[in-house]
């Protein structure tokens, strides 16, 4: 993550390891600077899978005794479980904390306004970085995956007709200053 304060950090969340991601996210939140975590479907957790199925059942099965409608919301979605994580690291019920937590916005996919906002990774918090070769790891999945998979191959596509837009926009741009260079050249010439 970065020193200095920027309007907003967008983090792309595919290929992080939760946990690390979580605390560099809590800690950033915590010193005033306010990031935006993408693509969480992708986060990714070290143990193998039936492991970590057997955690989340366990911490599924943990509810209110007297009435559990009201207490104990376990969510499955995936930001939901990253923004679980990080709140967990920060003290949420002071002042400080909440708007520590008010500073976060998590995402499956990559919803409109982020598409266009440069998006960066923290290599503190990479599986490839961090984990063993070799080690196992599972990623933080849900029943709706296959929603935000089109979705994202939809944004994919739109990104793609804008790049190549904006290059042919540029190209114009380029050949446009070197005709204006030719002519300035003649001008030039008779005393302009």
């Amino acid at each position: 993550m970065t020193s200095n304060f920027q309007n907003v950090v967008v983090v792309d969340g595919k290929g992080h390891l939760l946990g690390r991601l979580a605390s560099i996210v809590a800690k950033q939140l915590l010193s005033g600077q306010r990031v935006v975590v993408v693509r969480c479907e992708d986060l990714n957790i070290s143990g193998e899978f039936f492991r970590n199925k057997l955690k989340f059942h366990a911490y599924l099965r943990k509810r209110c005794r007297y009435n559990p409608t009201r207490g104990l919301f376990h969510f499955r979605a995936p930001s939901r479980v990253f923004y679980k994580a990080v709140r967990g690291m920060i003290a949420h019920k002071t002042a400080r904390g909440a708007a520590a937590l008010e500073r976060l916005k998590v995402f499956e996919g990559v919803p409109p306004p982020y598409s266009r906002m440069q998006r960066v990774v923290v290599p503190q918090a990479l599986r490839v970085l961090r984990l063993k070769p070799g080690r196992k790891y599972c990623t933080v999945g849900w029943k709706y995956q296959d929603v935000v998979k089109t979705l994202e191959e939809r944004r994919k596509v739109k990104g793609a007709a804008y790049y190549a837009k904006k290059k042919a926009q540029q190209q114009k741009l380029e050949s446009a200053k070197k005709s204006a260079g030719e002519i300035n050249d003649k001008l030039a010439a008779f005393g302009y």
